[in-house]
């Protein structure tokens, strides 16, 4: 079994620039304020997911894994 990644947007960082649906279009919505939420909290680790999270201008997408708690994105500095 793969691991599990909770996916978390910050709505406070959060631009609405829509670059995580280009990225992962089943795994994103943008609400009316525009704002991205994750289609599922929990999903399965995802190419597409992460390409998301890496393709946001502003890394409002966190993901860590679930059994652990340790952070998949964005990298520690």
């Amino acid at each position: 079994m793969g691991d599990r990644w909770q996916v978390e947007v910050d709505r406070g960082v959060c631009i609405g620039s829509g670059m995580c649906l280009n990225h992962a279009p089943q795994r994103f919505r943008l609400d009316t304020a525009r704002q991205s939420h994750p289609a599922a909290p929990e999903s399965d680790a995802d190419e597409q997911i992460l390409a998301a999270a890496e393709g946001c201008p502003v890394e409002a997408i966190t993901l860590t894994l679930v059994a652990s708690g340790e952070v998949v994105f964005p990298p520690e500095e």
